[in-house]
């Protein structure tokens, strides 16, 4: 009997030891590609949210409980530093976010909850985010005072919340979600920011060559460009943000390295005006014309690399990219116009060519990017807009930057 007893205690220890080391086993590392390089997690056991509940403010409240007593700051440290480190701004640290979420708590197996961990992740980071629920969705927003278009929004105490998870109920009215239920997290007061003003550093490996052909004054014009399919994936639910940081969006730096200083030296034993033309007539001809609404079904607005990568594009996305060109070679004063149904773009120059625009007591030259009925020159206007009103949407001058 009492070798029994020390064989069921034996087990029973076992047993505990066992358990404990399963316990253990919870915790663990996971590591994904971000980019150029491999972002590393300590993920505790004390943050995984097992139980599996009804969804409610209760329900949510209980995990933040949970995973705001547990051991979440390893996780924390390391994206700070990542953020820190490539001067990530707020869009491209976001999606650091949601690969993090993702490795937590994969989407596929429990939206609500890789949500609350997005929530909870960017919250500690300090941005000043909500979750609410209706009609049983747990909906996601970020407090931003942008000029932002074609997401979803709410006000709440006098600040404007906008949608991070819109593209995930894509017929659902999240208009209709009531500001009154929104949780937050304490002390996350800032400002989520949809500008981008560096692009990450991608693997090099990772590239892949684009050949362009131009025709200008009787010569063509060959390039091999440099990009990266992983610039579409930046954007792709990135909203309609207003002209200012729409046209100050950046090339990464192998597409910038393999194409600017090769136009710089198209252009170099060129007048500024005939340089300029060249610029626009790339801009206008090197690529396929194609509405948005043809395109994509709605208003989305490439950026420069994103316009050298598609197939198609339009006059916002030519507008865009010939004022970064324009920038970044000459670096000249100009203004974006806005029509009823077109965009484009006037520079100026020493002195106006053309019909001039005055703009603030400044005199600026038609440049059209984009391709028309007529092949017009600089400071010539298409003949529909002639009588049309417009709006300038932006103004850069170098000497504000």
């Amino acid at each position: 009997m009492s070798r029994l007893l020390k064989i069921l205690g034996t087990l029973i220890v076992i047993q505990v030891i066992t358990l404990s080391t399963y316990a253990q086993d919870k915790s663990y590392n996971a590591s994904f590609e971000f980019y150029n390089e491999t972002f590393n997690l300590q993920i505790d056991s004390s943050i995984l949210i097992h139980t599996k509940s009804v969804l409610s403010e209760q329900y949510i409240k209980a995990c933040y409980d949970q995973v705001n007593a547990g051991k979440y700051r390893p996780i924390m440290d390391s994206l700070i530093a990542y953020k820190t480190k490539h001067q990530l701004n707020d869009w491209l640290y976001y999606q650091l976010i949601r690969k993090t979420a993702q490795s937590i708590s994969p989407k596929q197996e429990n939206y609500e909850r890789y949500t609350f961990y997005k929530w909870f992740l960017m919250g500690k980071s300090g941005y000043d985010v909500r979750l609410t629920i209706a009609d049983n969705r747990i909906i996601f927003y970020a407090y931003n005072d942008e000029d932002i278009s074609d997401i979803p929004f709410l006000l709440f105490k006098n600040k404007k919340y906008m949608c991070l998870n819109y593209h995930d109920y894509a017929h659902a009215d999240l208009n209709k979600v009531p500001p009154y239920d929104m949780i937050n997290i304490p002390d996350a007061q800032d400002a989520f920011s949809y500008k981008i003003t560096r692009m990450p550093d991608f693997k090099p490996e990772n590239y892949a060559e684009k050949k362009l052909e131009f025709n200008y004054k009787h010569k063509i014009y060959h390039f091999n460009i440099k990009l990266n399919p992983d610039v579409a994936a930046i954007f792709t639910n990135y909203p309609v943000v207003d002209f200012a940081d729409y046209f100050n969006i950046p090339l990464s730096k192998e597409t910038y390295g393999s194409f600017i200083p090769l136009l710089k030296s198209n252009v170099s034993r060129m007048s500024q005006k005939k340089g300029i033309d060249y610029l626009m007539r790339f801009t206008r001809y090197a690529f396929l014309y194609e509405s948005d609404e043809d395109n994509f079904g709605k208003e989305k607005r490439l950026s420069p690399e994103e316009t050298l990568f598609a197939k198609y594009s339009d006059c916002d996305d030519r507008a865009a990219l010939f004022f970064y060109l324009v920038k970044e070679i000459y670096n000249l004063p100009m203004i974006a116009l806005l029509y009823p149904t077109h965009i484009t773009m006037a520079v100026q120059f020493d002195k106006p060519i053309g019909d001039p625009i005055v703009y603030k007591g400044k005199t600026y030259s038609m440049c059209e990017p984009t391709p028309q009925q007529q092949d017009l020159n600089i400071g010539q206007i298409a003949a529909k807009l002639k009588n049309t009103a417009y709006q300038v949407v932006y103004q850069y001058d170098p000497k504000n930057r």
